[in-house]
């Protein structure tokens, strides 16, 4: 059984988190400039065992999807043409930013840090993961 790898994709940068290989527990990964996001996954993709890739889906408070739905459809398309073992789903990612921001200030982390956007993607990425094991 190979690892579960989230993804809260972003314009500019995408937060990461994967699972243990028994899939027991979400740790964040990295965050990465979504322009460097495919190299970046194709070298960690290339050296752990991943069978499941879960990405965020931006939904507004109605309950529409966001205007990054069509991007995030593609990058998903181009991830699976090139790992076409991969199994990608979608999850909704709606409040998460907001969450992990909670979290991060739950957990003591200094002011300067809870200021680092990447960090808030990061924990992003392990809510989306996690709400995913979860739901399954």
């Amino acid at each position: 059984m190979g690892r579960i790898l989230g993804i809260d994709y972003g314009l500019k940068r995408s937060g990461l988190a994967v699972t243990d290989p028994l899939r027991i527990i979400v740790n964040g990964l990295d965050t990465v400039d979504t322009a460097q996001l495919m190299p970046y996954l194709e070298k960690y993709l290339l050296s752990e065992v991943v069978d499941k890739v879960v990405i965020g889906m931006p939904v507004h408070r109605d309950g529409n999807f966001t205007a990054l739905k069509p991007v995030i459809e593609k990058f998903a398309a181009d991830l699976k043409k090139k790992f076409n073992h991969l199994i990608i789903e979608f999850a909704d990612e709606q409040f998460t930013s907001v969450e992990a921001r909670e979290r991060i200030l739950q957990y003591g982390i200094k002011k300067e840090k809870r200021r680092d956007k990447a960090l808030i993607d990061q924990v992003s990425a392990v809510i989306i993961l996690q709400r995913y094991l979860n739901f399954i």
